[in-house]
C-alpha cells in the first residue's frame, strides 16, 4: 500500500537521515526505531508509515509480513529575501521535501 506526504517544510537531505534507518525494516520495527529517534522528521514519517498500515488493513493484506519502502524527494523551495547592509539583499531558501512510502 501506498501514502504520500506532498509537502514537508525540512530539507529532503535532513528527511533521508531518518528514513535510510528504517527502509527495509517491518513495520512494527520501523515504528519502534521512529519513537525513540531525537530527530525533527521521525514524527512524520511515523505518521506516514501509520497511514500506509492503515490502507493496507483496509484492502485486507497482512500488516505483518510487509516491509517498508520510502522515497524522499525535493517538493520545491519557497524563496524570500532577507536585507543586508548597503542597501543588498540576500535569498534565503526555505527546501521541502515529498515523501513516498510504500510497503511491500
Amino acid at each position: 500500500m501506498k501514502a504520500t506526504l506532498q509537502s514537508h517544510n525540512q530539507t529532503p537531505r535532513k528527511v533521508r537521515l531518518v528514513t535510510e534507518l528504517v527502509k527495509g525494516k517491518k513495520v512494527q520495527a520501523a515504528l519502534a526505531a521512529l519513537e525513540f529517534l531525537p530527530k525533527r522528521a521521525s514524527e512524520p514519517v511515523a505518521k506516514l508509515i501509520k497511514s500506509a498500515v492503515a490502507n493496507a488493513k483496509n484492502r485486507g493484506e497482512n500488516v505483518d509480513e510487509l516491509k517498508v519502502a520510502i522515497v524522499v524527494e525535493s517538493a520545491g523551495i519557497l524563496k524570500k529575501y532577507m536585507p543586508r547592509a548597503f542597501g543588498r539583499a540576500s535569498m534565503i531558501r526555505r527546501r521541502k521535501s515529498r515523501m513516498k512510502v510504500t510497503l511491500a
